[in-house]
């Protein structure tokens, strides 16, 4: 009997600097202070599922270098009790990093990243024999250069890993990275026919469907989050599509039956980062349906696991318990969602 979750894709190490400003090119600014975590959709979700539930067993599937970043990677995530034997080292190429410039007075990053072992990941670096998972959770599409190429049987390599694992009776879950392109359109839909749940954030969404996500004002046209869920099933999501937004989370099943969860009304002051909050988000759902809870019940979980992240300056350390999150959800308003005519 399958047991735990799997989470594969981009291992990278943040370089955090804050410095007193961003200058223009050709000039100066000073650092004012240096900081190092992890990042990406397996590290974060990963080490949230574990903050989360201590006894669920956890693997995580990816490439880094034969480096000093590899070693971090491979120590933090031990650290949580996940097992890292999926993890393979490449003496040929760095351990992804994105260097995040932080400026002190306004808060404002700016991020320069380095694809390094990530591109390399692979079909064959999926030992499936050796995944024990109910589910795998692989992301982020469009930031994954080998697994993002094409396969003539499959559309492209990451659509035959997800086939794959289906294949050995897993389920399959993806996310997407923000990117502005039109990539969305001929990347990501050849992997959604193998997914069994598509877990993204509304601009990714919107890109990926072509329906419009904010208005001119900026505001969020709900009424498009459900049009946006019935067309990615209707792409070939096979169970569950789910978007997050600030404003809430939005989810529709496979038969069609829509939900609406609100985020959470949080005091001011309490948030600190938004870093991680998407993983966050996306963790609960995971955990949720791990579990077999209903979908409201996981849209409820999912945006109290996001309010929790966001507690904490970076991306792993807001998490907390299940059950407390479970008290936040239930302590904390509801914000309202905007309306369109």
């Amino acid at each position: 009997m399958r047991q735990g979750i799997a989470a594969a894709g981009n291992l990278i190490v943040d370089s955090i600097k804050t410095t007193d400003c961003y200058p223009e090119e050709g000039y100066l600014s000073t650092i004012l202070s240096l900081g190092k975590s992890g990042g990406g959709a397996p590290t974060n979700v990963s080490i949230d599922l574990s903050k989360m539930d201590s006894s669920l067993p956890i693997q995580v599937i990816g490439v880094v270098g034969s480096d000093e970043d590899g070693d971090y990677v491979i120590d933090l995530l031990k650290g949580n009790g996940i097992d890292t034997r999926g993890i393979k080292r490449d003496p040929t190429t760095a351990t992804s990093f994105t260097d995040v410039i932080n400026v002190e007075s306004t808060g404002h990053r700016t991020f320069f990243h380095y694809r390094g072992a990530n591109s390399l990941l692979d079909v064959e670096h999926f030992e499936f024999e050796k995944i024990d998972a109910k589910i795998l959770h692989l992301g982020y599409a469009l930031l994954l250069d080998t697994l993002d190429s094409e396969d003539k049987e499959y559309g492209t390599r990451m659509a035959r890993v997800l086939a794959m694992a289906q294949k050995h009776g897993i389920k399959t879950s993806l996310d997407a990275v923000s990117e502005s392109s039109d990539r969305f359109s001929s990347i990501v839909p050849h992997s959604l026919k193998h997914c069994n749940y598509f877990i993204v954030n509304e601009f990714e969404a919107s890109l990926t469907t072509g329906i419009p996500d904010r208005d001119g004002a900026g505001m969020l046209i709900v009424e498009n989050m459900r049009a946006m869920c019935s067309k990615l099933l209707e792409m070939g999501v096979n169970d569950l599509a789910v978007i997050h937004a600030p404003e809430g989370g939005f989810a529709m099943e496979a038969d069609g039956s829509y939900y609406v969860q609100p985020s959470l009304e949080l005091p001011d002051g309490y948030i600190k980062g938004t870093v991680g909050a998407g993983d966050a988000f996306c963790s609960g759902v995971l955990y949720s349906l791990y579990n077999e809870w209903n979908t409201q019940r996981a849209l409820e979980i999912a945006v109290s696991s996001a309010a929790q992240c966001l507690s904490h300056v970076n991306a792993t350390d807001g998490m907390a318990d299940i059950s407390v999150i479970k008290e936040l959800y239930e302590k904390m308003e509801k914000q309202k969602l905007p309306l369109h005519r």
